[in-house]
C-alpha cells in the first residue's frame, strides 16, 4: 500500500487513512502501508513476515499503531518495523511516529519520533485498539473475498 500521490503533493497532508485487521504474511516485503503526508492510524493488524520493513513514510507523515502484533522475520537487518524513506534523522526525528500497546516478537522494534499527537486528534476519530496480543485472534479470518460474477460473495 503506498498512501498519498507524491513526495511533492501537499495537498494530501489532509489525509487520513485508518489500516486495521489485516493478516499480512509471508512473500511481503515492504509498505504496509507507506504513506507519504496525512495522518495514518495503524490499527490491530498482525505482521507476521517482511523482508525490508512493514510501515514507512516520507514527507512528513504522521503515523500512530496501535494494537498490532509484530513477528521480526530471520534476517536481523531487517527486525525494525519502520523506514524513513528519502529523510536523514534531523527531518524524520520530527515526524510524529508512536506505537502503543503494540506486541514485538523475534527481535522486531519500532523506532518512534516526534512528540505525542493526543491533542491534535480526538479519540473520536480512532477505532479502539485492542491489545497487540490479540491481533492474531481479531485477523485469523482475514483475506480475500472468494468472489465471482454473478454470484454473491
Amino acid at each position: 500500500m503506498l498512501l498519498g500521490a507524491s513526495d511533492s503533493y501537499s495537498d494530501d497532508s489532509k489525509m487520513q487513512v485508518t489500516v486495521a485487521y489485516n493478516h499480512f504474511g509471508r512473500g511481503l516485503v515492504q509498505r504496509m502501508p507507506r504513506c507519504r503526508w496525512g495522518f495514518f492510524h495503524v490499527v490491530n493488524n498482525d505482521y507476521t513476515h517482511w523482508l525490508m520493513y512493514a510501515i514507512g513514510g516520507s514527507t512528513h507523515p504522521t503515523i500512530i499503531s496501535q494494537g498490532n502484533r509484530f513477528v521480526g522475520p530471520p534476517n536481523d537487518a531487517a527486525k525494525e518495523v519502520t523506514h524513513r524513506e528519502k529523510a536523514g534523522e534531523a527531518e524524520w526525528s520530527g515526524w510524529n511516529w508512536r506505537s502503543e500497546n503494540d506486541l514485538y516478537k523475534n527481535g522486531a522494534f519500532f523506532v518512534e519520533s516526534g512528540h505525542t499527537v493526543s491533542g491534535k486528534f480526538s479519540k473520536i476519530e480512532f477505532i479502539k485498539a485492542k491489545p497487540g496480543n490479540s491481533a492474531g485472534r481479531l485477523t485469523r479470518f482475514s483475506g480475500f473475498l472468494n468472489c465471482y460474477p454473478g454470484r454473491p460473495c
